[in-house]
């Protein structure tokens, strides 16, 4: 053991190899233990919805507005300050608009400069020089940095900084000064930025919501059941791939794969057009309003009906190659009398509203046809070596899990599966049972398996849990009985569409069933909570997104436009800042141009969870924990030194 740490402290010392540089770093951390907290921000269920994701990844959840009200109080009326809280979420597009009305802008440059200054201030009181210089533009650091310092012993303090902002508007750099500015307000504004699942499905910009969290400075993930579908048809999983082209069918988003991800859809659209050129489709009708011509909506119904189908037999073979799975009853295809055009389910048959199924064979249902098995082939081919979908899929893999335990809060998108008393359920995974927190990672860990197992059997298996955590009952992801997605399409009556939630949901409000989950998770603080997306909050009944006393928020309230009606809203949104918890509702999102042309915000309300009676610091976070071991490790090497048993490296 001994040795060891001696090991170890010859490693720490290449890094800090005199007294004078482990002194000089312990102050540093010492000192950053200091600051008030960085302020996170939690958003979920996003769902391809990226305008409205952009505009609250700008505003910080009314963070930004908080600043302007902190810095000038009521030095400044509630229109000036949105017009500046406008401007910081979209500098260039509102000076375009400024322009055309305000007569004399080198004076509008002047003021708006100063005032964006003082917020920058604010904004950087909370981090290190260090942390700050690292935020800033390239090609403004120098001045910014000059500017937001403060400098106590310069007694003409003021004519210096008067002369940086009149060469900046002389010189015409006020703009892109402007910009810049308005930007590193936005970056220091929020210091970590946690998504809590479902990134993917319904809305039409999935791919730039990933490019944007891609170029994000401080982010980690939680997967929702939706991303890890994407991830399994990244991989190459077939029942994945099918259910992903059959939703973005579904709400007329077929162009994220064509043109976002360049994945060629033409061998379906064919094969669909063929095959069900007489078929009207009526069940396979869009969700929502795309704007599409009549040509156009043809084509994708027939499409949407055709990898439906596709997908049902595929998932017949995935659930006949795992027994293990417990699915046998989610294979439908055998109990249909295909010349009445009827169903058979829990002993009562049922007429179906579409009986055309000219590529199933009654014999041998769950068999692809030569043509549905080579469009299977080539969507294979096409996902697993799509580039920009593998960046993405490997970007969640790194930066994401199933579950995070964050400063005393548990993130997880979907539920901790729970038997009807309360006790964790426990689940049987390729022969071995897990329950709880074991769950979450056993099923994480072939997530990745199927990425990167170099045994051919263990890959296979991580592809397919990927497809088993999309709908299994057992899936923390899921959390229902049955994925009713068959009935929905081919049934009227709505006995047969019901999905039963796991006793999860029903026992969010029971103190004793919470603390364990936490307990589970190794949170046993008061203070801990649980941060939960994937249900949404149906705010128009009545329901409250705070329960259990304030220990489990949850954060869905229907970012997504598919949602709003049941909801009510345009989605929840967390921020944990230095003072406490505080949830932010929003407004359903009209567009970026409404945003910047009438300065809209969508965040409409806000809730203190929680106020400290004293501002947390750096010291009560994880960071901190971190930081005091760093501290401790660097006082062991700082007492080697000075009793010579390691020399300093002059």
């Amino acid at each position: 053991m001994r040795q060891l740490e001696e090991r170890y402290l010859e490693r720490l010392s290449q890094l800090y190899p005199t007294i004078a540089k482990a002194s000089t770093e312990i102050i540093n951390l010492q000192a950053i233990l200091n600051l008030p907290k960085g302020t996170e921000h939690f958003l979920t269920d996003i769902h391809g919805e990226y305008e409205a994701f952009a505009h609250v990844l700008k505003n910080g959840s009314g963070s930004v507005r908080r600043k302007i009200d902190d810095v000038f109080g009521n030095t400044l009326s509630s229109r000036d300050k949105q017009t500046l809280a406008t401007l910081i979420y979209y500098p260039k597009e509102k000076m375009d608009r400024i322009k055309k009305t305000e007569k004399n802008m080198e004076d509008w440059y002047k003021i708006t400069l100063y005032r964006l200054i003082e917020i920058c201030k604010r904004t950087a009181s909370k981090y290190t020089r260090s942390k700050v210089r690292k935020a800033l533009p390239a090609d403004f650091a120098y001045v910014i940095e000059e500017l937001i310092t403060e400098k106590k012993d310069m007694t003409d303090k003021e004519s210096y900084y008067n002369a940086i902002v009149s060469t900046i508007i002389r010189i015409g750099r006020a703009e892109k000064f402007i910009i810049a500015m308005s930007e590193l307000i936005q970056r220091l504004t929020v210091d970590h930025l946690h998504i809590v699942g479902d990134i993917y499905d319904r809305g039409p910009g999935p791919h730039i919501i990933m490019d944007k969290l891609m170029d994000y400075h401080s982010v980690d993930i939680q997967w929702g059941n939706h991303d890890v579908l994407w991830m399994g048809a990244a991989a190459g999983q077939r029942g994945c791939i099918a259910n992903v082209i059959r939703i973005c069918a579904r709400y007329g988003n077929l162009d994220i794969l064509e043109e976002g991800y360049g994945i060629n859809l033409l061998p379906l659209a064919t094969f669909a057009m063929n095959t069900y050129r007489d078929d009207p489709c009526e069940c396979f009708k869009l969700k929502g309003s795309p704007n599409y011509s009549t040509s156009e909506m043809l084509l994708d119904v027939k499409m949407h009906k055709a990898i439906s189908v596709i997908q049902f037999k595929v998932e017949g073979q995935i659930i006949k190659k795992n027994p293990g799975f417990k699915l046998d009853k989610r294979n439908l295809l055998h109990h249909i009398d295909y010349e009445k055009g009827t169903i058979e389910l829990d002993g009562k048959e049922y007429k179906m509203l579409d009986s055309n199924f000219p590529t199933i064979d009654p014999k041998k249902p769950y068999a692809l046809t030569k043509e549905e098995e080579d469009i299977m082939e080539r969507l294979e081919r096409a996902f697993e070596n799509c580039e920009k979908l593998q960046s993405h899929m490997h970007f969640l893999l790194n930066k994401g899990g199933l579950y995070k335990v964050y400063n005393g809060n548990l993130l997880y998108h979907g539920c901790v599966p729970l038997k009807e008393d309360g006790n964790l359920k426990s689940v049987r995974i390729f022969g071995h049972t897990y329950k709880g927190k074991g769950l979450y990672e056993v099923l994480e860990s072939y997530v990745r398996k199927g990425f990167y197992a170099m045994d051919s059997k263990e890959k296979e298996r991580g592809k397919d849990i990927m497809w088993y955590i999309w709908l299994s009952e057992n899936s923390p992801l899921f959390g229902k009985d049955k994925m009713a997605t068959f009935e929905r399409y081919f049934l009227a009556e709505k006995e047969t569409h019901k999905e039963k939630k796991n006793p999860y949901y029903l026992l969010l409000e029971d103190e004793k069933v919470i603390c364990h989950i936490l307990k589970e998770f190794g949170l046993e603080n008061k203070d801990a909570h649980i941060i939960n997306g994937h249900v949404p909050v149906k705010c128009k009944d009545g329901e409250k997104p705070i329960k259990c006393g304030g220990k489990v928020l949850v954060i869905d309230g229907g970012f997504s436009r598919a949602y709003q009606k049941e909801t009510g809203i345009a989605g929840y949104t967390l921020i944990y800042n230095s003072y406490g918890l505080i949830l932010a509702a929003h407004e359903p999102f009209e567009s970026t141009e409404a945003a910047i042309e009438k300065e809209s915000d969508i965040h409409s309300d806000s809730t203190v969870v929680k106020r400290t009676l004293e501002r947390k610091k750096v010291e009560d976070t994880d960071v901190g924990r971190h930081l005091k071991e760093q501290i401790a490790d660097l006082e062991v090497l700082l007492a080697a030194y000075r009793s010579g048993v390691i020399a300093e490296r002059l």
